[in-house]
């Protein structure tokens, strides 16, 4: 297991470890109903913490940010000689957490996404982990939600018993999402949001030589290439050219 605590990327604290000292963080919090708040933070994520000080002081507040992308684990290594491995990144670590929670008897909660979505998530979750508990689930209306729907919503994820709650709603909704309602929610809180599609099925994701060697973005560009194309071409160059002012001293940006 490593763990390194939390180190400075861009201003955002990423915590520098693996998927097992991530899981059994989690599998604490879940066993114990207490809240932890839980993000997968690729560059896009770290970017736009940077771009958005209220997002990052958000972020820099929740228990783990794990770093999702490998540019965020190269940027671990390159800062703060951290050695990382791997990544610790969203989809995968959303299976180890069904596994673990599957095998320890801790049910999960699915919030977030359209219906066919989840629908699709919880047959694939539960044809691998046999044993994993679904809780229960809801695709919330993609509106603002006025306080009393938002109410019923809390009340049912909270009288569940669920020990962890998977939230995909995207980046930076869920994150802000799980900020807000923190105190409502006495179990491990994974923002995770590709994850609920590529689980799903909806949405394929890149083979695993690409996802090693940081060009994900590339396979997904290749997918959506309208939706993600200003995207990857603002925020990669952003991080690449903030890495290097950070490396170097040139500049720094403060955590809070």
């Amino acid at each position: 297991m490593v763990n390194l605590g939390k180190r400075n990327v861009l201003g955002m604290m990423v915590n520098a470890f693996d998927y097992e000292a991530a899981v059994s963080a989690i599998m604490q919090s879940a066993k114990n109903k207490q809240t932890l708040l839980v993000a997968a933070q690729p560059v896009h994520g770290v970017v736009h913490g940077l771009l958005h000080s209220d997002y990052r002081q958000r972020l820099n507040q929740f228990e783990l940010v794990c770093p999702d992308g490998m540019p965020v684990k190269w940027a671990l290594n390159l800062l703060h000689k951290c050695g990382l491995k791997d990544r610790v990144c969203g989809p995968d670590l959303t299976l180890k957490v069904c596994e673990a929670a599957a095998g320890q008897g801790i049910g999960v909660f699915i919030y977030g996404s359209k219906p066919e979505v989840v629908a699709g998530l919880m047959q694939n979750l539960q044809s691998r982990f046999p044993a994993l508990q679904i809780a229960g689930h809801i695709s919330p209306p993609f509106r603002p939600l006025p306080d009393e729907e938002q109410e019923v919503y809390l009340q049912q994820i909270a009288q569940s018993g669920a020990g962890v709650l998977l939230v995909g709603m995207g980046c930076p909704r869920q994150e802000d999402w799980a900020f807000k309602y923190r105190s409502r929610l006495p179990m491990a809180v994974l923002c995770v949001g590709a994850a609920f599609d590529f689980h799903a099925g909806t949405v394929k994701r890149a083979p695993t030589w690409m996802q090693q060697n940081g060009l994900e973005w590339l396979f997904r560009l290749s997918q959506e290439p309208g939706r993600l194309f200003k995207r990857y071409a603002v925020y990669n160059s952003l991080f690449a050219l903030a890495l290097l002012g950070q490396w170097t001293g040139v500049w720094r940006v403060r955590r809070g």
